[in-house]
């Protein structure tokens, strides 16, 4: 049986450690404004942002804006993001949410969480990566990587991603909500791991809440 270890030690200063540690993180995704950034996050349910970037390519050089996607076809779409998994279903949401835009918003990516959870594909998480990183609209991002740091740190107990943005947003100001699913993330990948975390390898692990704990998911 593996010994938690608690340290006296606040999300806020957890958080400002890995700030430290990874001062350059950002959001992969690569687009040139809100909406692009909505397609891609879009794509980027079980896929990889390398893949999404190298999707979105030919995509948005095709269908650049609501109004091409709009007019595009199911089978159009398909094609251009086939290889992101999903492709029907991510397909017919990208058309749709690309007619919503145009009807319900003059063409404008909402700026409104309301508004975007309203469009065809789009989650609490999509919307919130929009808003925060299109707008500077502080929204706390909950992804597979947040979720499992998230619990393996204490800072949440529940696997529902809603309840976990609830947590968090009640634990950090909304000054740091943008920065951290960045900041998380990116010691996600680079060592907090699933389904075990490389602890050897953690450049914070004398002030993790939980260290030595293999088995949080």
């Amino acid at each position: 049986m593996v010994k938690v270890v608690q340290k006296s030690i606040s999300p806020l200063q957890l958080l400002q450690a890995l700030e430290q540690v990874y001062p350059d993180a950002h959001c992969e995704l690569l687009y040139r404004n809100p909406w692009q950034l909505l397609v891609a996050t879009i794509l980027s349910a079980q896929c990889t942002d390398k893949r999404v970037n190298l999707v979105t390519v030919e995509l948005f050089r095709e269908l650049p804006d609501p109004e091409h996607m709009a007019a595009a076809s199911q089978q159009q779409v398909e094609d251009l993001i086939r290889s992101t998994g999903f492709y029907r279903n991510k397909a017919k949401s990208l058309i749709r949410s690309a007619q919503q835009v145009l009807t319900l918003h003059q063409g404008k990516v909402p700026a409104d969480l309301n508004a975007l959870v309203a469009l065809s594909g789009v989650g609490r998480k999509t919307a919130n990566v929009v808003l925060g990183n299109a707008y500077q609209i502080p929204g706390m991002v909950v992804d597979t990587h947040v979720k499992r740091l998230a619990r393996r740190f204490g800072w949440t107990q529940t696997d529902k991603p809603e309840q976990i943005e609830i947590e968090l947003s009640r634990l950090l100001p909304p000054t740091t909500w943008i920065q951290c699913s960045h900041t998380l993330i990116a010691h996600g990948r680079a060592c907090c791991k699933a389904p075990t975390p490389i602890c050897s390898a953690c450049p914070i692990v004398k002030l993790c809440p939980r260290i030595g704990v293999q088995t949080a998911r």
